[in-house]
């Protein structure tokens, strides 16, 4: 499958228009669904990066490790993680390696464990791509709750649809019990289903839409309101079937909740 064309490069600057907009839906809606034509220059209007970069970041799903933690048994799942702080006056940076941890109250499937998953790759994780989401994301939510030092996580996932049960959010619609979800798709092979559902607290459904093209981003005021996304499966039994997504967490540090010092 060929590498879709990276965001046009493009000077930083104080404040974008594409930042204003995905502000101000966040603010309004509590939630923003930008597809990429829309994100692509989001991201450009904080950094850029080559398609050799984008390439790289996409080729690095194919390194994933399964998921040993999941109570439904299901082996449809693979990921990596990182941790990452943004203090009010300085710039983001990688903390050690650590455990990810959600209470039960947010994660009823797989929650009140502290899980180990294999790190991000170093290239990645200090690399164009990944830097650039992270800078947008700060960009975007610092407009939102200023005077914040987050905590950051970074979730790679891929769910096999070849395999059963193939669940992206197996807990459900739900919350992380953070501030803000930043889900970005990386890419989809071959696959039905997958579309993301936005309620409110009283379970509501404000929203309905699939991330189906490379780009295609999903931002969630998790304080506000829950996401889920439904199954998927393959359109041709006889290929590889996946759904690649990244998914970044904002939270303000220290968090209110868990005994986990991520909040999650």
């Amino acid at each position: 499958m060929p590498s879709p064309t990276p965001p046009p490069a493009a000077e930083a600057a104080p404040e974008t228009r594409p930042v204003a907009d995905a502000r101000a839906a966040l603010a309004r809606e509590g939630f923003a669904f930008l597809p990429a034509a829309q994100a692509r220059p989001l991201l450009a209007g904080v950094n850029s990066f080559t398609a050799h970069d984008w390439a790289a970041f996409q080729d690095s799903w194919n390194r994933l490790e399964r998921d040993r933690y999941m109570a439904d048994g299901g082996r449809y799942r693979e990921r990596r993680h990182a941790t990452y702080s943004a203090p009010t006056s300085g710039p983001v940076r990688q903390e050690p390696h650590r455990p990810h941890y959600q209470s039960i109250a947010y994660n009823p499937l797989n929650g009140g464990t502290a899980r180990h998953f294999a790190p991000i790759e170093p290239d990645l994780a200090r690399g164009p791509v990944l830097g650039t989401v992270l800078s947008c994301c700060r960009d975007l939510f610092d407009g939102l709750a200023p005077a914040r030092d987050w905590h950051i996580e970074v979730h790679q996932f891929r769910i096999d649809a070849a395999r059963s049960g193939a669940t992206p959010t197996p807990e459900g619609v739900h919350r992380d019990g953070v501030d803000f979800v930043f889900m970005m798709l990386v890419q989809r092979r071959n696959i039905q289903g997958g579309e993301t559902r936005i309620r409110d607290q009283a379970g509501e459904t404000l929203a309905r839409f699939t991330l189906s093209d490379p780009f295609d981003t999903a931002i969630v005021d998790d304080a506000r309101l829950l996401h889920g996304v439904t199954p998927v499966t393959p359109l041709d039994l006889t290929q590889p079937a996946w759904r690649d997504v990244l998914v970044v967490t904002f939270a303000a540090n220290p968090p209110e909740h868990g005994p986990d010092p991520s909040g999650r």
